[in-house]
């Protein structure tokens, strides 16, 4: 069987449960044993992590501690990693939300298709994050006009009159995060001084 890191995690905490529901009780390790038959090296090594628990184990120890199983076993966290995707699309873009949560910054994957367009810039509240996965992206910002290739990142207040999109000459994919007080989430880098 592959082993699962929250299952790993979970069993990893039993024995440091088990000590705290022990202690707790003001039961010493000495008792536990007499109630239970289990050794009192085996108790030992089972709270400090050196032997695997087992139901076998476990459930004379909550019986003689008097708490549900659960006191000692918590259940695994294992949560599917795997974002939901519900691609949408806009003015022929097609766009995939990154996001789980409902606040702010927002994550999106952009799929922008490979259509010569007039920029109409535009202005709204926030700040945004662009990473171009693949492609070539036109930005106009302001008085710029500029073409970003794979790899290449520009961020903005969006304050400021705005519109990407592509080239022309082929489909591109951009990674953005977006926010109205999206300034927080980013990780700005100084750039060195000018001798």
């Amino acid at each position: 069987m592959q082993p699962h890191p929250a299952i790993d995690a979970t069993l990893d905490q039993i024995g440091p449960r088990l000590r705290r529901v022990r202690e707790k009780r003001n039961v010493s390790l000495t008792e536990l044993s007499r109630r239970t038959g289990v050794s009192k090296s085996t108790l030992s090594r089972l709270e400090t992590g050196h032997r695997r628990p087992s139901l076998e184990l476990l459930l004379p120890i909550a019986a003689a501690l008097a708490v549900p199983l659960d006191e000692i076993v918590a259940a695994p966290s294992i949560v599917d990693p795997r974002m939901p995707q519900k691609p949408r699309r806009a003015q022929g873009r097609v766009i995939v939300p990154l996001s789980r949560t409902q606040g702010e910054p927002k994550a999106y994957k952009l799929t922008i298709p490979a259509r010569e367009c007039e920029p109409f810039p535009r202005t709204h509240t926030g700040y945004e994050w662009l990473y171009v996965l693949s492609g070539r992206l036109r930005l106009v910002l302001g008085d710029y006009d500029v073409v970003l290739g794979p790899g290449e990142v520009a961020e903005f207040d969006t304050q400021h009159p705005h519109w990407f999109g592509s080239t022309g000459r082929g489909s591109v994919e951009v990674l953005s995060l977006f926010g109205k007080q999206g300034e927080r989430a980013h990780i700005r880098t100084r750039q060195a001084p000018r001798h």
